[in-house]
C-alpha cells in the first residue's frame, strides 16, 4: 500500500515537473514565424521609416523577420481593422499613432474599438509639431505673433494639411487655448502647405517639424515654436508654446506598437522587451534622430493611458471646433 502511494506521489511529481517544463517551452516558441507590422501610412513617410528602423533591429534578437505591411487609408481604418481581426498570437502588430486617437473621435463609427480591440505594447517615438512663419510675415517670434493676432482679429491665416489631421486639430487647439481669432486654411498635403507658406498665401503653418527642417535650415521659412513640452533637439533655440506664454499646451505626434486584444501577456512582455532594446540601440537612436524622431519606449500600461487620454483630448477638440464626423 505504501509502495503504491509512493509511486503515485512520484508520478505526480514527474507530471508536475513536466508541466513546468512545458510552460517556458511554450513561451520560447514565440515567434514561430515572421512578424508583420501593419502601417496605416504609405512607404517613405516618418511613420513608415520609424517602423522599418525598429523592425530591423527587433528581427535580429527575435530570430524571425519583422516585415512592414503598408495599408494606407482614411484614419488608419484599413490597417486597424486588419490587426483587430488577426490571430492574437503576437505575429501581427499595428503601428499605432495619435491618428488612431483622432479617428476615434472623428468617425461616426469604426469597425474596431481602439481601447478594447488592441493590446498596447510600447511607444516607439515622438516627433514635434511646429508653428512656422512665412518670410513675409509681420512677426519674427511667437510672442510677436500672439501680439499681432490679438491686435488684428480675423486677419491671420494659418495653413495646415487636411481637416481632421493631427496638424489641423493642433491648430484648432491652439486657437481655442489662446482665444485668438484667426482663419485655419486646409491644404491637401505638406507640399501645398510649404508652397502657400513660402509664397505668403498664409502667414503661418502648423506642420510636423521633420518634413519642414530643410525649409527652416535654408531660411525659406522660420520656426517660431514647437508644440510639445520640450524644445526640439534639432532646434534648441526655438521655444515651446508654453515658454512663449501659452499655458498647458503639450502636443506631439507619436508612434507605438499594439497587438490584437487577447494576445497572451507573456508575448506582449516579450515584444515590449525587444522594442525597448531596439530603441536603446545607438544606431536606432541615431537613425530616428535623423528623422527628427525622439526614440522613447514605454510600458504597455503607459501606452494604454496615453491612448485613452489622447482619445479624450482630440474628441473634445473635434467637438468644440465643429469638425464634421466622417
Amino acid at each position: 500500500m505504501k509502495r503504491l502511494k509512493f509511486t503515485a506521489i512520484l508520478a505526480g511529481a514527474i507530471l508536475g515537473l513536466g508541466t513546468f517544463a512545458v510552460a517556458p517551452a511554450m513561451a520560447q516558441a514565440f515567434p514561430s514565424k515572421p512578424i508583420r507590422i501593419v502601417v496605416p501610412f504609405g512607404a517613405g513617410g516618418v511613420a513608415d521609416l520609424t517602423a522599418r528602423t525598429v523592425a530591423q533591429k527587433m528581427s535580429e534578437s527575435l530570430g524571425q523577420p519583422v516585415v512592414i505591411d503598408n495599408k494606407p487609408g482614411a484614419g488608419g481604418v484599413v490597417a486597424g481593422d486588419t490587426v483587430a481581426k488577426a490571430d492574437p498570437d503576437g505575429h501581427t502588430l499595428l503601428l499605432m499613432s495619435n491618428g488612431t486617437a483622432v479617428s476615434a473621435g472623428l468617425f461616426k463609427s469604426l469597425p474596431f474599438d481602439a481601447l478594447r480591440d488592441f493590446a498596447p505594447v510600447s511607444t516607439l517615438g515622438y516627433f514635434d509639431l511646429a508653428v512656422l512663419a512665412s518670410p513675409t510675415a509681420p512677426f519674427k517670434t511667437m510672442t510677436e505673433l500672439l501680439a499681432y493676432a490679438k491686435a488684428h482679429p480675423g486677419k491671420l491665416n494659418v495653413g495646415t494639411i487636411n481637416i481632421g489631421s493631427t496638424q489641423n486639430l493642433a491648430a484648432e487647439l491652439f486657437k481655442s487655448r489662446t482665444g485668438l481669432d484667426f482663419l485655419i486654411v486646409p491644404f491637401n498635403g505638406t507640399p501645398a502647405v510649404i508652397t502657400a507658406l513660402r509664397g505668403g498665401q498664409v502667414d503661418v503653418a502648423v506642420e510636423i517639424l521633420g518634413p519642414m527642417m530643410g525649409q527652416v535650415q535654408s531660411k525659406a521659412v522660420s520656426a517660431l515654436a514647437v508644440m510639445g513640452d520640450a524644445r526640439a533637439p534639432q532646434l534648441p533655440d526655438v521655444p515651446t508654446l508654453m515658454q512663449s506664454g501659452v499655458k498647458d499646451f503639450d502636443v506631439s505626434s507619436w508612434n507605438a506598437l499594439a497587438a490584437p486584444a487577447k494576445t497572451p501577456k507573456d508575448v506582449i512582455a516579450r515584444l515590449n522587451k525587444e522594442a525597448q532594446a531596439a530603441l536603446a540601440s545607438p544606431d536606432v537612436k541615431k537613425r530616428l534622430y535623423e528623422l527628427n524622431v525622439q526614440a522613447r519606449g514605454s510600458s504597455p500600461e503607459k501606452l494604454g493611458e496615453l491612448l485613452s487620454s489622447e482619445i479624450k483630448r482630440w474628441s473634445e477638440v473635434i467637438n468644440k471646433a465643429g469638425v464634421p464626423k466622417l
